[in-house]
């Protein structure tokens, strides 16, 4: 169901007014450092943010923070936000606005993607929308890196069986809509082995030269185009020093793929590499730092469908595509879910990143009307 004009430039007109409340939110989150697996600071801190416009916060255990919109019970729609960032404890976080662009590292990915969902609620509140099913405002934990999801697959299994669709919200891209959860799975592989010195003990086997033929027999896979199936040898870390035979090297190996068997397959071959390649004398470990399940919701599902209409009813045609974002968890399990942007930027993951502040009135509308009922609706009607 898409809105009518005048319904239309009312969201338009409450989002506007919002801009600056959002990009000033944006740059106090932005402010507390929030690695993966130390978000507890940012987590208490997204939590007083909610209380000061009116909603209660709750921390579970995890570190997951949850407000929700409204009483009737039932269904909700969760609207999810991760906190972490890519940079270490230590990084320096410097924010700044100048210029209609705020900048600071993790500014998009994802202070403005927390500050949308609070702005969302005051929007919502403004307009004095009731909308027809509870909205859960979620601000997860460890969707980056090694995080593994964990923060989106606890908020899912809280409300697993009262959710009638997740909108995952990122700072970046505004006009995608992620419909397709790109599927991996993070190995560490460890070789070791007898070690020694390098000229007393040479010809005994080596775990870097080990490890190297198995990162090099890997190098040779050719993977498919379609679906889109990749690999990579991200971090190898071993040795003692120059003269030192390895006892023992290891690499950190990302896999992915749209497809969930095609996934599957590459893990299998790269498991049978892993298993055969280092050399006699050598032993090898297998540790799986993290699984990320693909899958994907139709174009033409209605929960898909009706994201694309809003966007094109505020004047943007949407591009559909596929990512690794907390879409992925609800997807994977059949729950109707889409990732959608707030804003336009540069250097994601990196310490120089930047949002343009003007185009937040696009996907803060965007996101009240998605959450007013837009999707919902239109996934009911079509039975």
């Amino acid at each position: 169901m898409s809105p009518s004009q005048r319904q239309l430039e009312h969201v338009r007109a409450t989002a506007a007014k919002h801009v600056q409340v959002v990009a000033d939110l944006a740059l106090r989150i932005c402010a507390v450092p929030a690695p993966t697996g130390q978000e507890i600071d940012r987590a208490r801190f997204v939590a007083q943010l909610f209380s000061d416009v009116g909603y209660e916060a709750e921390i579970d255990e995890v570190g997951n923070v949850y407000a929700r919109r409204g009483s009737r019970g039932g269904d909700v729609l969760m609207l999810a936000a991760h906190t972490d960032t890519v940079f270490p404890s230590g990084v320096p976080i410097t924010v700044a606005r100048n210029n209609g662009t705020m900048s600071g590292p993790g500014i998009g990915d994802n202070s403005l993607g927390v500050a949308a969902t609070i702005g969302t609620l005051i929007a919502l509140d403004d307009l004095g929308i009731e909308t027809p099913h509870d909205i859960v405002a979620a601000a997860t934990v460890g969707e980056e890196g090694l995080g593994n999801l964990r923060g989106v697959r606890e908020a899912v299994r809280r409300y697993q069986d009262q959710l009638a669709g997740v909108i995952a919200v990122e700072g970046h891209n505004v006009g995608r809509i992620t419909h397709a959860a790109v599927g991996s799975v993070r190995w560490k592989v460890t070789v070791t082995g007898p070690g020694g010195h390098s000229w007393g003990a040479f010809g005994k086997p080596s775990a870097i030269h080990g490890l190297g033929r198995i990162v090099a027999e890997i190098a040779q896979i050719e993977a498919p185009t379609s679906p889109k199936t990749t690999y990579n040898v991200g971090l190898v870390e071993g040795g003692t020093s120059v003269n030192t035979i390895a006892a023992s090297a290891s690499a950190v190996i990302d896999m992915r793929s749209v497809d969930p068997g095609s996934l599957n397959k590459l893990v299998d071959r790269i498991g049978r590499i892993a298993d055969s390649a280092a050399g006699e004398g050598l032993t090898v470990d297998v540790e799986v730092l993290g699984e990320r399940p693909a899958g994907a919701i139709p174009v033409d599902h209605p929960f898909v469908r009706a994201s694309g209409d809003v966007l094109r009813s505020l004047g943007m045609e949407p591009v559909f595509e596929a990512s690794s974002t907390d879409a992925n968890i609800p997807i994977s399990l059949g729950i109707p879910a889409v990732c959608v942007g707030v804003s336009r930027g540069e250097g994601g993951h990196t310490v120089n990143e930047s949002i343009q502040v003007e185009p937040i009135e696009l996907g803060l509308s965007q996101l009240i009307l998605l959450a007013a009922g837009d999707v919902i609706e239109s996934d009911s009607k079509s039975g």
